[in-house]
């Protein structure tokens, strides 16, 4: 588990401090959900890459929530996060111990993803680059 309770803001990104968890369940509708083990979700709606090894180096494959085209994704059930980032220009990027890679990017017209936790923690993917981050009191957070 992370040894931090909150995710830390940097100058360009956001680390989630998700280190250690797992994916304890995936779910498929119109977006894909993964649970991790300590109350946090992650919910892509817009096509993500999903790659083995290095993220310019390994095999990638476009996966496509709307028209459920997520098999591939199964493979992330019971893998554990080694980084978590969601970058200010909307992408973000998950890593786990199988070596697997997840990358979804923002999208012109709708929020791409969003990733929710404890302490009402809000990450939000929003259209045209940009990132929306909400933390405990519901205030919003700058996003740039």
């Amino acid at each position: 588990m992370s040894t931090e309770e909150s995710p830390v803001e940097h100058e360009d990104r956001w680390i989630l401090n998700l280190r250690g968890m797992r994916v304890t369940k995936i779910s498929a509708d119109f977006r894909l959900v993964l649970v991790l083990n300590s109350d946090w979700e992650v919910a892509l709606e817009a096509p993500f890459s999903l790659s083995h090894g290095a993220v310019h180096a390994g095999r990638s494959v476009l996966l496509n929530p709307e028209s459920q085209d997520v098999t591939a994704a199964l493979d992330l059930f019971g893998a554990k996060v080694l980084s978590a980032v969601a970058f200010k220009s909307g992408t973000l990027r998950l890593v786990f111990d199988t070596g697997l890679h997840l990358t979804c990017s923002s999208d012109p017209s709708f929020e791409a993803w969003q990733v929710t936790g404890p302490a009402q923690w809000l990450f939000v993917s929003l259209p045209g680059s940009d990132l929306a981050v909400w933390a405990g009191s519901g205030t919003r957070e700058s996003s740039s």
